[in-house]
């Protein structure tokens, strides 16, 4: 038994040892996750599948559905598609002519939404035929809408650049055509001028008047700014000619100028002799034996240039280009003019047409002058100057001069 027990005691048995222990707990630890690991995969790998095959239905579906019944489901049809395309898509091709609504301006000019990919530019320049110096001056605030006309394309951006300018120049040469047509009479503001005449503003265009063609003898440069009455000779828009005439004009304006009519004038200058008077583009003559009653020694006493006054047509040379004129005629009593010139153009019509009517007695009575040699008119003159009947049977107001048809020759 000892040497039993010594032989036991004599062997030497290791110490447990914690390190394998937990090593083995360790390797029964790690046993556990892969079971779980293969088990997850297994159930995601059958969840992917179900996903798979659900939207496989869904496209199978689908496709079915787009080969047999195209428009099922679909809330607007090819009409509205095509309308949609209309409205978002058009021609961006320079000259071509497009809608949009302005929603910004600037010192530079305006931004314009166009529904385009980007929006639209319209430089201050071609905002208007008319020189100005911000789009608003022209009308053009945010919320305008209006046509505009594409003219080119911003590189940097690709964004358009538009302008109403050209559109308002086409139709600023169709507005000359009618108006030659029409042979209006219209103001042309004078620019510029060269050796042949002087450059007139016309409707936003620049129109040529030739010195032969200009009816006052002021220079050009007295012309400058100032506005000239003005009638078309030539519109050619393809050839850009338009040429104009004062002499025309005048022409037409003198015809309306008749003796003892009242017109309203400007005094333009003061000569020893009388006072100028522009009477819509027409320069007459006030002299100074005409300004009134009393006697005038200094007109500008009673007158300065640039004053407004009413004045009446004595006589009119069309021949020459001359019209006299008199305030003289119309003062109420005699030195009006000098003392009360605001009541000279108060009643200004009212002894005007006074004038008139003595004109037409002085016209009668010489016309009853000549029928005193032609009994068989069976008229005589009364005493107020009044032609009237031989019998006591018409009238005895005796008749309007008007209604006497003129003798005939024998």
């Amino acid at each position: 038994m000892a040497s039993l027990a010594q032989q036991i005691g004599g062997l030497r048995c290791p110490p447990l040892s914690t390190s394998r222990v937990s090593n083995n707990s360790t390797r029964q630890n790690q046993k556990k996750p892969n079971s779980l690991r293969v088990v997850s995969a297994v159930t995601i790998s059958n969840a992917q599948t179900k996903e798979r095959e659900k939207l496989k239905d869904m496209f199978e579906e689908a496709y079915e559905r787009c080969r047999t019944a195209p428009m099922s489901g679909v809330p607007f049809t090819i009409e509205d598609f095509h309308s949609a395309l209309d409205k978002y898509d058009f021609n961006s091709e320079i000259g071509t002519k497009v809608k949009g609504m302005v929603f910004k301006t600037d010192a530079y000019g305006a931004l314009v939404d166009m529904t385009a990919k980007s929006s639209a530019f319209l430089p201050v320049r071609e905002a208007s035929i008319h020189n100005i110096k911000h789009v608003e001056e022209a009308g053009i605030v945010p919320g305008l809408q209006e046509e505009f006309v594409i003219i080119g394309e911003n590189e940097a951006d690709d964004s358009l650049i538009l302008s109403l300018r050209s559109i308002q120049y086409d139709l600023a040469w169709e507005r000359c055509r009618q108006l030659q047509a029409e042979d209006v009479v219209v103001k042309g503001k004078i620019v510029g001028a060269n050796k042949g005449g002087i450059v007139a503003m016309v409707e936003g265009l620049r129109g040529f008047v030739p010195f032969s063609q200009i009816s006052t003898k002021s220079t050009a440069e007295d012309l400058l700014d100032k506005d000239l009455p003005l009638k078309f000779v030539e519109v050619d828009e393809e050839q850009t000619r338009l040429v104009l005439s004062n002499r025309k004009a005048m022409a037409d304006s003198q015809a309306q100028l008749g003796i003892g009519s009242v017109v309203v004038g400007t005094v333009q200058s003061l000569k020893p002799y009388g006072a100028f008077i522009d009477i819509g583009g027409i320069n007459g003559l006030l002299h100074v034996s005409q300004i009134s009653h009393d006697r005038v020694s200094d007109i500008a006493t009673v007158l300065q240039p640039g004053d407004t006054l009413k004045v009446m047509i004595l006589s009119h040379d069309r021949a020459r280009g001359r019209v006299s004129l008199s305030t003289k005629k119309l003062e109420p009593t005699p030195g009006d003019m000098i003392r009360n010139p605001k009541l000279v153009f108060e009643k200004a019509e009212e002894m005007a047409q006074t004038f008139r009517q003595r004109i037409a007695q002085a016209e009668a009575m010489a016309r009853a002058d000549m029928l005193r040699f032609q009994p068989e008119s069976g008229l005589t003159l009364n005493a107020d100057g009044i032609l009237g009947p031989l019998t006591t049977d018409l009238p005895a107001e005796g008749l309007d001069l008007s209604d006497i048809p003129p003798a005939e020759d024998s």
